[in-house]
């Protein structure tokens, strides 16, 4: 009997739709549920007439797998993963392949690259970007960890993934150890702020241009057609169309209290342990924190007035606000990438990654929740610089800003003075001005540190990595603090 190409664990809905995937591509595929009335229902169901083998524990799994044995995990992430590493080991012959599809926390993924290999087995952790859609029809897939599991996996994962226009795959390999699952925490943040940007965007015609959920679609399925041609505002066209059975848009009965996984908020964190200043796609993780506290937002609109200031715009002048919209919401989405790229370049410096970022972009450009016409511009800036410090300093994306600025600027005046929160989009302009900047006022602030604890200064007039102490009230003494950054 002909050995199966690759064993799956896990039969939720995106296990499911990636083996469907991989035998629809021609590969022979052993599935296993911990709750083995699923492998049941799918082998005799879905699967049925397919080349997809039952099995009914780990241990019938592994014997039916062509070696090296290739196994992939599309469980919970957490201890459930390290607990399913520990029933498979036993079972695996040196050179076997473990592989997480999950969405794990990058520092455990390096963690169980290190422990596999220690027992003599590879193991590969790879980020999973496209919903069951894209895990039915092609996802993005970021793969990292042991570097000689690669060639074993890559016939399976190149053939199943997206593909664009080329036929170039949504899928190579990042990285050692953690790097896959942190170019996916790194995806997560991104698809947290394009959302919020686009969230802020509807709220500001909504409720300051005071437009139906009609004329919204039509803004949005136009902006589609342009520059700014996504997934996700392809998605919101078609919610903002979608009608509930009393045909008022469904939009509008959804309570506005939003959920999260957590992968916003690990690349919030990642992003101060590496001391890069991520603050759109951490506004957007806070607006979700912000809008989970539903009750005392409601008590607060009573007590501190909730209503936001509407616009009698005319015509002519309604429709150049939506193109100075478009424009802000564009220039945002630079800044999102722009931190998100900062953030892989500081993270590959610590952990001694070779990221190739024009290949990154190339892995989200199809199959994933971020994919967009947009980053095909970042591909070209770094295979034209792979050094590129910020996106922002690419001809192109420098110029595109510089061109957008006055419309940002506008919209975020006008939100401000209407009362229409706009955490990110503001966020984004204020990293823009301070990127800008040649001297910020933190000049004061180190003035201020030295004053109260002795930290010590850097003056302009004397060369960098020289301290300066000055005993300010008289009183304090020479004696400065040690030197030390987290």
């Amino acid at each position: 009997m002909k050995k199966s190409d690759i064993g799956l664990i896990g039969l939720a809905v995106m296990g499911e739709n990636l083996v469907m995937n991989m035998e629809s591509h021609g590969f022979t595929v052993s599935v296993f549920n911990r709750t083995t009335e699923k492998v049941k229902n799918f082998v005799e169901g879905r699967a049925k007439g397919k080349n997809i083998v039952g099995t009914y524990s780990l241990e019938e799994l592994v014997s039916t797998l062509e070696k090296p044995r290739r196994v992939m995990m599309m469980i919970k992430a957490g201890q459930a993963v390290d607990d399913m590493i520990e029933k498979l080991l036993p079972l695996l012959d040196d050179g076997d392949i473990i592989i997480d599809g999950g969405n794990s926390h990058f520092p455990d993924t390096a963690r169980r690259t290190a422990y596999v290999e220690s027992k003599g087995k590879l193991y590969i952790g790879t980020g999973v970007s496209g919903g069951e859609e894209g895990a039915l029809k092609g996802p993005s897939l970021m793969p990292g960890g042991s570097p000689a599991a690669w060639p074993h996996v890559k016939p399976i994962l190149q053939a199943i993934c997206a593909k664009v226009e080329d036929g170039s795959p949504c899928c190579d390999w990042v990285g050692e150890n953690g790097a896959g699952h942190f170019v996916k925490m790194v995806h997560n943040g991104i698809e947290y702020g394009d959302m919020q940007l686009i969230c802020e965007a509807y709220q500001f015609m909504k409720d300051f241009l005071g437009m139906t959920a009609d004329e919204m679609h039509d803004v949005f399925a136009e902006w589609n057609r342009g520059e700014l041609d996504s997934y996700l505002i392809e998605i919101t066209t078609n919610i903002l169309a979608h009608k509930d059975e009393d045909g008022e848009p469904l939009v509008d009965k959804i309570l506005d209290t939003a959920g999260q996984k957590g992968t916003g908020k690990w690349t919030g964190i990642a992003a101060l342990d590496e001391g890069v200043p991520l603050t759109l796609i951490t506004e957007a993780v806070f607006a979700r924190c912000l809008s989970a506290m539903k009750d005392e937002r409601v008590k607060a609109s009573g007590i501190l007035g909730g209503k936001i200031q509407t616009s009698n715009l005319d015509g002519e002048t309604k429709k150049k606000a939506i193109e100075q919209l478009r424009q802000a919401l564009l220039a945002s989405k630079i800044i999102s990438y722009a931190q998100g790229y900062t953030l892989m370049r500081s993270a590959a410096k610590t952990y001694g990654w070779n990221l190739n970022y024009g290949g990154i972009a190339l892995m989200w450009r199809g199959g994933c929740i971020i994919r967009s016409v947009f980053l095909g511009k970042i591909k070209e800036a770094y295979d034209k610089n792979p050094d590129l410090e910020n996106l922002l300093l690419d001809p192109y994306f420098c110029e595109k800003i510089k061109s957008l600025v006055p419309a940002w600027r506008a919209v975020v005046a006008g939100a401000v003075e209407a009362g229409v929160p706009v955490p990110a989009f503001s966020a984004a302009l204020s990293y823009y001005d301070g990127l800008r900047c040649g001297r910020l006022p933190q000049n004061l602030l180190q003035a201020q540190r030295d004053y109260f604890g002795a930290h010590t200064y850097e003056r302009v007039d004397a060369p960098r990595g020289q301290f300066f102490h000055t005993n300010w009230t008289g009183e304090g003494g020479n004696t400065a603090a040690t030197q030390y950054t987290v």
